[in-house]
């Protein structure tokens, strides 16, 4: 991995690192992950061993730094950990057909639900939901937006950095 690769992702991070720290909380501190869709993007673009390590655990550290929910440090950093891997399988799995549009979105939306899932059963084994709330009312009104904002924000950015990194000859081997 290269300096061009490292910066790229440090950029990718810091911009999800800027917008999870402002967007507000939805529903008991929850707010929807933007450092989970730029986790996504970075693994779309970089799609390597290392990368996906390396953009995992920092996302999960600045995720834990930035969290509104009660003792969601740990659980943050557990979930975009495993995430990260998680993803990174269904891009390979889904190497075969191409990396489109479609495919981001849907793999956004699929991972978004699977990182939720994950934060939320961490929390809950390890701290608790907050105000007693049930891990389906959470699900309900926090993952499941969450997946939908993330689509959509994918939607948008996708084509933009795809061409951006393209047009820099920017890639995972450079």
């Amino acid at each position: 991995m290269n300096t061009r690769v490292l910066v790229s992702l440090a950029l990718l991070v810091g911009i999800g690192a800027v917008l999870h720290a402002v967007i507000p909380g939805i529903f008991f501190g929850m707010k929807p992950d933007m450092m989970l869709t730029m986790m996504f993007l970075a693994i779309l673009l970089f799609p390597n061993v290392k990368a996906v390590g390396l953009v995992g655990v920092v996302t999960g550290i600045i995720s834990a730094m930035t969290t509104g929910f009660p003792g969601g440090q740990v659980p943050n950093i557990i979930d975009k950990t495993i995430t990260a891997f998680v993803f990174f399988a269904f891009v390979l799995l889904l190497k075969k057909y191409g990396q489109t549009l479609i495919s981001a979105a849907i793999l956004t939306a699929v991972g978004t639900i699977i990182s939720g899932t994950i934060f939320l059963t961490a929390a809950l084994l390890l701290v608790g939901l907050p105000g007693g709330a049930a891990f389906s009312a959470l699900f309900l009104t926090v993952v499941l937006p969450a997946a939908v904002i993330n689509t959509i924000v994918m939607v948008i950015i996708y084509p933009i950095a795809s061409s951006i990194f393209k047009r820099m000859n920017i890639t995972a081997h450079a």
